[in-house]
């Protein structure tokens, strides 16, 4: 090779690693095979900067430990989901930083952007699409940022003299929410709007996201009770983000989506008062035959509509296959005598209908102080509950038994759609019955109130819209999910999976047809989403883009399906031309 052509090639890698991508319009991120790669010296270097370690990320091995939510968690290379068929599979980083405090997040995205370098950020790695790992990238690691503070009175920086403090706690980056949950509920007597499973992040994609708990519909979405945040910008600055400072970027990170602009180090979250009572209500309802259920199905329509779409009432039911409705719904402010009242007309309609209906349900109320209190379930409620087996984890770690089937899960299919609360009018009633039912004929429909706030109360809707979360919430009664998958740690058999794609594709048809321009929720979504920007933001992608390009000019945070990039191919590794 001729002196004059290495040079040309230097020159080309200067002028790479030098110019901005959006200069370049199709250059691509340095890889492992490739002369730009950093050296043995250069690694060690980043490693001396940390506080935390610079490590090698692997996969967990096959065992059963794989089924542990928090093991998965407490590994770099672990992620909640194996993989997705046709989709992705989960593959390590080249390297982690395991960050500890905010300067190792900075020295992580110094580096990166020095060497352009691919980033990754996982905090519990709970993601369905793959976004917290990447071969050929260095892993942001905050697991161990799990510090929490509990606020009585809390401003934000630089808010004027006269705003009134509030309750709040400020979360690390890798705090779960039962570790939220146990400062704010059990220690202090306050609740904090969080997710239903214990061990998913806090501060992470969640509520980035948006952020749906059992009750959303009273409390608001997670983005809406997101007081301050402290981030990480693409050029390595740590700025705090509210309502007076920095407020485009508070604006976009709560609920433009999780690893979008910037990375969360800290982020302090309002508290409530805690209602007088939790409760729930388990149970199953069967038909006799088709015709039977498609009956129940429209009965359980008009019930929920005339009784619970309302800010006490979250969670889900389920239309299955086999002509049974599945209750899993959570209640708050409601006593037990009161909640036997609003579930008794569906009784009596069923109680009247004997020969054709059974339905088995329980009703229980929960000490609110006690909702996420490992003591309290293992006396009463033992059954309903999963304690971390692992050696040395705290007795208090649990999760929801009715959440260990999603853990490690390979999924072949996973689709959702937002359903507009007009369709729960008499007008349309009949086409909506007519649509769960024949969905219900190909696999189950689960239906997640929680997930849409139409009927919240008057001050979660008021503060989830000065978020970047998809208006069209506001009028959903809930959210459908169709998806298949199998905890089986076993190559799945191909057939079984196109089976249950084309009958969950098929099935969310007749669900689509109805509900045209409803979106989604971005956190909970397809992998292969259509039109993606306009169903997870609608109106607000535009400026949600333009603020990604204020602070990421570059596209230094890339994640699928993420605010820009649509600029990106698949693996995030080249800039496409524009």
């Amino acid at each position: 090779m001729g002196k004059n052509l290495i040079m040309r090639r230097l020159l080309s890698l200067l002028f790479v690693l030098v110019f901005p991508i959006t200069v370049l319009g199709a250059s691509c991120r340095c890889q492992p095979n490739e002369p730009c790669w950093p050296n043995a010296q250069d690694w060690a270097g980043l490693a001396k900067q940390l506080t935390g370690k610079l490590v090698k990320p692997e996969l967990p091995q096959a065992t059963l430990k794989n089924k542990n939510p928090f093991f998965l968690e407490s590994i770099p290379g672990g992620t909640q989901t194996q993989q997705w068929a046709g989709a992705w599979h989960a593959q390590p980083s080249e390297y982690a930083v395991v960050a500890e405090n905010t300067a190792d997040i900075a020295a992580a995205v110094n580096f990166a952007h020095e060497h352009n370098l691919r980033v990754v950020i996982k905090g519990t790695g709970h993601d369905y699409l793959g976004r917290s790992s990447a071969p050929n990238s260095l892993l942001i690691w905050t697991h161990k940022m799990r510090q929490i503070k509990f606020q009585p009175s809390f401003i934000p920086d630089g808010a004027p003299r006269n705003i009134k403090s509030v309750p709040a706690i400020t979360v690390g980056a890798g705090t779960r929410w039962l570790d939220a949950y146990g400062v704010a509920t059990t220690q202090h007597n306050q609740y904090v709007q969080g997710g239903g499973c214990t061990s998913v992040g806090a501060a992470g994609g969640f509520t980035q996201g948006g952020g749906f708990g059992s009750y959303s519909k009273k409390f608001g979405t997670g983005a809406a009770g997101v007081l301050q945040v402290e981030v990480v910008t693409a050029e390595g600055k740590t700025l705090i983000a509210n309502q007076y400072q920095n407020p485009d970027l508070f604006w976009a990170i709560r609920g433009g989506g999780g690893g979008s602009f910037g990375v969360v180090s800290k982020m302090t979250l309002m508290t409530h008062n805690l209602p007088s009572y939790f409760g729930r209500v388990d149970g199953k309802i069967t038909a006799d035959n088709n015709e039977d259920y498609k009956k129940l199905i429209k009965e359980f329509l008009i019930f929920y509509r005339d009784n619970l779409n309302n800010e006490h009432w979250g969670e889900q039911v389920h239309f299955n296959p086999d002509n049974t409705l599945t209750l899993n719904m959570r209640s708050e402010g409601l006593s037990k005598s009161d909640m036997e009242k609003i579930w008794l007309p569906l009784k009596t309609w069923v109680d009247q209908s004997s020969k054709h209906y059974t339905m088995n349900t329980e009703i229980i109320t929960i000490p609110p102080r006690q909702m996420w209190d490992y003591r309290f379930w293992e006396k009463h409620y033992p059954n309903l509950i999963v304690r971390n087996p692992e050696k040395g984890a705290p007795k208090e770690e649990f999760w929801w038994k009715g959440n260990s089937d999603e853990v490690y899960i390979y999924l072949y299919a996973h689709i959702t759609r937002w359903i507009p609360i007009q369709l729960f009018s008499n007008g349309h009633i009949d086409q909506l019955t007519n649509a769960f039912y024949q969905a219900s004929r190909l696999d189950t429909v689960s239906l997640h109130f929680n997930k849409g706030l139409a009927g919240a109360s008057a001050d979660a809707i008021k503060r989830g819209r000065e978020t970047s979360t998809n208006p069209a919430v506001y009028d959903a009664a809930g959210l459908v999910i169709m998806a298949a998958g199998s905890n089986d740690q076993q190559k799945p058999d191909p057939v079984k999976v196109k089976k249950a794609q084309d009958n969950i594709k098929q099935a969310m048809q007749y669900i689509t047809a109805i509900t045209p321009n409803a979106g989604t929720y971005a956190n909970e979504s397809d992998y292969f989403q259509k039109n993606w920007q306009e169903d997870f933001w609608g109106v607000n992608y535009k400026r949600l883009l333009e603020i990604k390009q204020k602070y990421d000019p570059n596209g230094l945070f890339y994640c699928h399906h993420c605010v820009g990039s649509e600029y990106w191919n698949d693996s995030g590794m080249c800039h496409l031309k524009s």
